[in-house]
């Protein structure tokens, strides 16, 4: 029976050494929450750090049997795995990098090499427990390379990972030295998840940019199987909240710190100690508040919790050091005897305890710098039962995608969030309300048990549709039926591609016209009454009509544009424009002039760049760079770029290969359909066609609608010569 295997960084119980031996903790964390339902069912297990060195046989040993007897595996790490690993390249160069801190990134080749072998280490370990068909499940970035780790030792594994962190620029992502590794790791992945979907277009871009694959539709083309990328917010366990917030103990503790605090209104800030929080610049704000609205001195307090994290590293005991001095200092400019502007706690809180505050809260300050998601923001909503409170929210944080009812700030605008601050203070409770009820429906609804069902649904989903995209080799016994079925047929539509089909590809187009061989064999195919043969390509309908107008053929020319069944005149698929031209050939020249080689072929309703004698390293890279180009040029406009065979076209939306080859079928009604083609402009014929039609792509693909294969022009040349 297949399983499921999550493998993350840490375990979601933590190990402790205590006085009286090794403590045994289960984590409070949304993860592991969301996954609990998962691997504590069914036989499926958790691999992960335990959080602590052990190096003891016998410890090891203990530990291992007591994680598990609750379905889970220890990775043991040695202290200088830690130290260049996780606290090396995770979190000094990887931590910093994708949130935008730069600054801080280390980059250090003994820490890369540590974070390659444990990464290597995890994935022994999950070899060690997994079937051939188990599902894995990897999270988060201190195991980027796992994926590909696991790929290249089981190349038919379901995997997943899940990113928890921003992906950043590809302009940042460069910087590393080791980027483009770090992106080909994920690629192992069938899905690859992140909170946003702006997440996602840096990844993309990045993957495109640095290595050069092709992607359509959140699909990345690599050289064995398409990868999908998808967006998948993460939630909490709202119920969890909702219920706690309305239990006798929290309403006890709530009222205690009512009473502590009398009638003052209450700013709310929770974070961990991390430059990335932007805590710092939250209490510079609170302080202009203060400056600024004389009236709210006395009336509001800022209570700022700072969970201890990492104070041991210097660029974190340096922000606590500012922390302190900026609470010392308001507090002592601004304090009274009855009242302090600042309640600042540098510790964590119970969980029932953290409840209270939420409730208590009249105003949510969460304005990270950059964060992934924030559930800090949905765990506030889902405790306000009462529905009243104000979440003041960074754009810069992933729930601002989500929670538009929120105040969204720039967190470095401090002028922005002093205003935000007054108005969240100053807001009718019928706002409040409706505001807060808007958010609360969403994060109900969207929670974290959800997120799980549907990252593991779009997974095997993404597993099914590799399946429906492999083709099989057409063999011996495939051609046999092939040729009964079109033997037995009395009306037959023969679909063929040129370029890459029935030809060969040539570094000038106009060179690749056909031999007498092809001629001959098309002339043949086409006498027979009962076919229906038709050329189906990106070629202009002047090059088609030179080269093969005067043989007994149909045509669909230019992808779709231009038809014209035998013996008659040519005519457009539909009224279209070409007054775009005029505005996008300026955008080719200036790529013709960077890459030697390349050339602009126009036709009468597209442009196509060329770039089959330019230097194939060059051209990849040129291509990448014009695809993003022309992506953004046309994305407000009824045109469709197109990525073939070491060309790009440019042409007008909404026609294609498959649409004319769908007139085609109407018109024929046939009982015997082949169809022959060797790019994706290719696979919009296959999609138009019926399960049972020949479909056949011609060459090596990861991925294609076609039923079958064959390696070359010749061997289609070969099959067409057979049906004769």
């Amino acid at each position: 029976m297949s399983r499921t295997i999550i493998v993350s960084n840490r375990l979601p119980t933590k190990v402790h050494r205590t006085a009286e031996g090794l403590d045994f903790q289960p984590s409070e964390g949304g993860l592991a929450t969301g996954l609990g339902s998962i691997y504590r069912s069914d036989n499926n297990v958790w691999v992960g750090w335990p959080g602590l060195f052990v190096d003891d046989p016998t410890e090891q040993h203990t530990v291992t049997e007591r994680l598990r007897a609750n379905s889970m595996a220890p990775v043991f790490l040695t202290e200088d795995e830690i130290r260049d690993y996780y606290e090396g390249f995770s979190n000094s160069t990887l931590w910093p990098t994708f949130h935008y801190f730069t600054q801080f990134a280390t980059y250090n080749d003994e820490h890369w090499q540590a974070y390659v072998a444990v990464n290597e280490k995890f994935c022994a370990a999950v070899l060690a427990l997994a079937g051939p068909e188990d599902t894995i499940w990897v999270q988060d970035y201190q195991l980027l390379l796992l994926p590909e780790m696991l790929r290249r030792a089981r190349p038919q594994a379901t995997i997943g990972f899940f990113l928890h962190i921003p992906f950043p620029s590809y302009e940042l992502l460069r910087v590393l030295p080791w980027g483009a590794d770090l992106v080909r790791g994920m690629l192992g992945a069938d899905l690859i998840g992140f909170h946003t979907y702006g997440y996602m277009r840096h990844f993309l871009s990045a993957v495109s940019r640095m290595l050069g694959l092709s992607i359509q539709n959140g699909q990345i083309e690599t050289p064995t199987r398409t990868v999908l990328v998808d967006a998948f917010p993460m939630g909490i366990d709202y119920q969890r909240y909702e219920l706690a917030a309305a239990s006798p103990v929290v309403e006890e503790h709530q009222r205690a710190y009512r009473e502590a605090l009398r009638d003052v209104r209450v700013v709310l800030s929770i974070d961990r100690l991390d430059y990335t929080k932007g805590i710092a610049q939250r209490l510079l704000a609170f302080e202009q508040l203060l400056l600024r609205h004389p009236e709210w001195r006395e009336q509001v307090s800022l209570l700022m919790v700072v969970v201890p994290s990492r104070d041991q590293v210097a660029h974190y005991a340096a922000l606590k050091e500012e922390i302190d001095e900026l609470v010392g200092r308001i507090n002592a400019q601004y304090r009274t005897i009855s009242w302090n502007p600042i309640q600042y706690f540098y510790r964590s809180f119970p969980f029932d305890e953290l409840v209270s505050l939420y409730r208590l809260a009249d105003v949510a300050l969460v304005t990270p710098i950059r964060d992934g998601m924030n559930l800090v923001a949905k765990e506030f909503i889902a405790s306000k039962t009462h529905q009243r409170g104000v979440l003041i929210l960074s754009e810069r944080a992933g729930a601002a995608v989500e929670l538009s009812d929120a105040l969204l700030i720039n967190p470095t605008n401090t002028n922005q969030l002093v205003e935000a601050l007054n108005e969240a203070l100053l807001m009718p409770e019928d706002e409040q309300i409706t505001r807060m009820a808007n958010m609360q429906d969403l994060v109900r609804q969207y929670d974290v048990f959800a997120w799980t069902r549907l990252f593991m649904d779009r997974l095997a989903h993404s597993k099914e549709k590799q399946h429906t995209m492999t083709t099989n080799e057409l063999d011996a016994e495939a051609t046999d039926q092939l040729l009964r079925d079109y033997e037995a047929a009395t009306r037959r539509l023969l679909l063929l591609d040129y370029d890459g089909t029935l030809v060969g590809f040539h570094n000038n187009p106009q060179r690749a016209q056909p031999d007498q061989e092809l001629l001959e064999l098309l002339t043949m195919l086409a006498a027979n009454p009962q076919n229906r043969v038709v050329i189906i390509s990106g070629r202009d309908r002047t090059t088609l009509q030179r080269w093969l107008g005067h043989l007994h053929l149909d045509f669909i020319a230019e992808h779709g544009v231009w038809l014209r069944q035998a013996g008659q005149e040519w005519h457009l698929f539909q009224e279209l424009r070409a007054d775009w031209k005029q505005d996008l050939r300026p955008i080719l020249e200036l790529y013709v002039r960077r890459t030697a080689g390349s050339f602009i072929e126009e036709k009468d309703y597209s442009l196509v760049w060329h770039f089959r004698r330019a230097d194939a390293e060059l051209g990849a890279i040129r291509a990448r760079d014009l695809i993003t180009h022309l992506n953004f040029m046309t994305s407000n406009a009824e045109l469709q770029v197109l990525e073939g065979n070491k060309v790009i076209e440019i042409k007008n939306a909404g026609i294609n290969k498959g649409t004319a080859a769908a007139r085609w079928l109407s018109m024929a009604q046939p009982d015997f359909v082949l169809a022959l083609g060797d790019d994706r402009t290719d696979e919009d014929t296959f999609a138009a066609l019926a399960p049972d039609a020949y479909t056949v792509k011609v060459g090596r693909a990861p991925r294609s609608l076609a039923r079958y294969s064959v390696d070359d022009s010749g061997e289609v040349r070969k099959l067409l010569r057979r049906l004769i």
